[in-house]
This record gives structure tokens, sequence and C-alpha cells, in this order.
């Protein structure tokens, strides 16, 4: 039964009407994910590829929640098989939950279940902090569920990053799930000023309550509610204010569910059965470049 759910397209993972665009797609995860790789570039990567991204696009490409509409943006821009790797000016200009989202929609056409998780890598730098992040778990039939990040695929990325290991085969100490995190902060005596958007000097998105956020993320995305990052919902309050105790006992509760370990009955009861876990259909829309809306989904 998880097994099939997780197969199965979400609606934002759905091709819909451009799924025949998945005809020619490789089967190995490992090839599905460097086709991801070779269709869109991260907005924080121009850099990285001497490219300076059209302001528009900057602003724009990452706002698209579900996989069809990613399709039509890099279909536009290039109308050849998903499988020829896209210049860098014509690829989607997404973030980590894009690259993830895709590698999941490729990953369910060829019938492997997949999830999107969101949690903390520590490998985009060298300085123990714990970035936010999404990436793809998906099923081996002989080692269960792993960690890929379709992001470093491309070896000359993965250099440039503190990563020295199979972008199909990610160190669960490497990314933390957010149950993971939370756990780590709460029993293990983490520094919660070392999980977040960005280190506490540049900004209030980092912290309790940013992992508590990643945490309802997580749970909607294992149950195939595979938002923005910016969409909000459920707790309130401002980042950089204390959560209250209720809340973090809360959290301590959940973090048992959204970790390595998914008890998927446990991980559906909470989410349908919670208000302030469950996502709703009308979201905060915190857009970090076009400003903030409501948005109703799907």
């Amino acid at each position: 039964m998880p097994l099939d759910f997780y197969a199965a397209q979400s609606a934002f993972s759905d091709p819909g009407d451009l799924s025949h665009r998945y005809r020619g797609l490789p089967r190995d995860p490992a090839q599905l994910a460097r086709v991801v790789r070779d269709l869109l570039i991260h907005r924080l990567e121009g850099e990285l590829f001497a490219y300076a991204h059209p302001a528009d696009r900057l602003h724009n490409d990452a706002e698209t929640r579900y996989t069809d509409d990613i399709l039509r943006i890099i279909v536009a821009r290039d109308d050849a098989l998903l499988t020829r790797r896209r210049e860098v000016g014509d690829r989607f200009v997404g973030v980590c939950r894009d690259f993830a989202l895709l590698h999941c929609s490729f990953l369910r056409h060829v019938g492997v279940p997949a999830r999107l998780r969101s949690g903390f890598a520590d490998y985009f730098g060298t300085d123990g902090f714990h970035g936010d992040h999404v990436v793809t778990e998906y099923w081996d039939t002989e080692r269960g569920w792993l960690l890929a990040d379709a992001q470093l695929t491309d070896p000359d990325i993965t250099r440039h990053w503190n990563a020295d290991f199979d972008p199909m085969d990610v160190p669960r100490d490497r990314f933390l799930v957010a149950g993971k995190a939370w756990r780590a902060i709460r029993e293990g005596g983490a520094d919660p000023r070392t999980f977040g958007l960005h280190p506490p000097e540049q900004g209030p998105l980092f912290g309790e309550r940013f992992v508590a956020g990643n945490i309802r993320l997580d749970l909607a995305a294992l149950n195939k509610v595979e938002t923005l990052l910016w969409d909000v919902w459920g707790e309130d309050g401002e980042f950089g204010e204390p959560l209250p105790e209720a809340s973090r006992q809360l959290y301590d509760r959940v973090s048992l569910v959204a970790g390595d370990d998914v008890p998927f009955d446990a991980a559906r009861t909470l989410f349908t059965e919670d208000d302030l876990l469950r996502t709703p259909e009308t979201v905060l829309c915190m857009a970090p470049y076009n400003g903030t809306s409501r948005v109703t989904l799907r």
C-alpha cells in the first residue's frame, strides 16, 4: 500500500497533458536525475555557470507549483526531447524543490516509488551550518528508501560543494530530514542557530521556528502535497520569535513521524486529522521576489 501510494503521481508531480513528453525517458533513477539536472538551473547557480539570469525568470520560474507548468516553460524555451541537455539560457530557473519534484515525477512515471523530503544539508558549505534543502527519496528494491540529490549529478557542480558522496545515495548524516533535525536540536544539543535558510547574521530565517515549518512541509510531502517552500500555513508567529512550549511538544511528536523511518499510517493520520499540520486549500505564499499573496491550490 505505501509503495503503491508513492508510485502514483500527485496533483503537483503529474505531467498532465504533457505526459507524452516522458516517452523515451530512461528507467534508471540516476539517469533520470541527470536528465533533471540538464533541464534546470538553480536560482543561485548563475555564477557557477558564468550566466546572469534574466530578472523575469529569476523572479517567476520558481513560483511554478506544478510539474505540467514547469514542463511547459521548459519546452517553450527548447522543444527538444527532455533527454537533450539544455543550454543554460534555456533552462528552468528553479530551486531545490523543483529539482526534487521533477525527479520524483520522472520516477513515478517509470513505476519507482518516490517522494520529496524537506530538511537540512551540510554540504553546501564547510562551516557546520545546515542549509534548508529538499531532495528526492526513492525506493530501491534491495536497500529500501534512499536519498537522492539531482542538483549534484553534474560533476562540475558537485566539485564546487562539500559533497564527497554518491548523489543517488546521500548519507543521512549529511542531509537531515526535518524531524531528525528537530530531534538533533531538542534531544541532541544541536545549536538551533545552525539550521535555517541562512545563518543568523543574514536575517531571521533560522532556528526552531524555521525547523518546525520544515516539518510541516515534510509531512505534507509525505502525503504527496509538494507545495512551494514559501507556502505557509499552520503556526502563527514571526520568524525569530520563540515557539510556545505547546508547539514544541507537538513537533516533538510529529518529528517521530517525519524522520528517516516513516510510519505510513501515522503520517497519513497526522496530516489528515490535525488542522495545524494539514495543508489548507488556500495558503499564504511568501514569495521571495514577488511578494506575499494568498493562493488556492489545485
